[in-house]
């Protein structure tokens, strides 16, 4: 029953296939910048010695133009009948920073965790549906993997040795997703023809860090642009 099933689905999955589009747009910020603490490293002298120069937080990435780093775009409504990705993503410890700051993967797909530096460091992943893990890193151990079976909602990566290091990670359970560059634009491709809402998710914005739109794909390319915009203060 389950393989007639399937064969039922797949006409229909190589058809989206064949007419799927590509959606790219920019998102931007909005208002004056605030200011951004310098993290302190020295508690670690490797950590230090890798930074010679102040590190600036990296909750809030927008260059002199306005575009915005690190907003993961991401198209909700949609069934995807395929397998993730054999090819691993990947979240380093360099610097002692995680890199990126903010990403993405497939429920299944593989992540490698790399340790750049010459230190200690631990990895403890938060999340609610999968399961919680914390490993340490010591500088011998290079690279370590795991797989999250399950999508989730955006949680954190942090480390307990270094309690400035922070990564964001979301579980997609579909490859219709994307994190914008640091010139703000976003690219997601072989999207199948339909109407979908668009959501955009950064991580400074409280309760506001998630914009939607709605957002139809048709015989090519469809544009979406967001614009998180800073709270004007109240006036006394």
């Amino acid at each position: 029953m389950r393989i007639l099933l399937l064969w039922a689905v797949m006409p229909c999955f190589i058809a989206s296939i064949l007419w799927a589009g590509e959606i790219t747009g920019r998102v931007i910020y909005i208002g004056e910048l605030p200011k951004l603490r310098s993290l302190i490293m020295d508690t670690d002298s490797v950590c230090a010695a890798s930074n010679q120069k102040a590190v600036l937080e990296e909750s809030l990435i927008v260059d002199t133009d306005g575009n915005l780093a690190n907003v993961i775009v991401y198209l909700t409504g949609i069934t995807f009948y395929g397998n993730p990705p054999t090819t691993p993503a990947i979240l380093d410890q360099k610097n002692c920073l995680y890199s990126p700051h903010v990403f993405a993967v497939m429920a299944g797909q593989r992540l490698d965790i790399l340790n750049s530096d010459t230190t200690m460091h631990n990895v403890h992943a938060h999340p609610k549906i999968n399961k919680e893990f914390n490993r340490g890193m010591p500088k011998s151990r290079k690279k370590m993997s795991h797989i999250f079976p399950k999508p989730e909602d955006v949680f954190e990566i942090t480390c307990d040795v270094h309690p400035w290091m922070k990564s964001y990670l979301r579980v997609f359970d579909h490859p219709y997703f994307a994190v914008t560059g640091t010139d703000g634009t976003f690219n997601i491709s072989n999207v199948p023809d339909g109407t979908y809402e668009i959501v955009a998710w950064q991580e400074k914005f409280g309760n506001k860090r998630t914009l939607t739109q709605s957002i139809s794909v048709k015989d090519g390319k469809s544009i979406a642009n967001f614009s998180f915009e800073r709270p004007k203060k109240k006036k006394k």
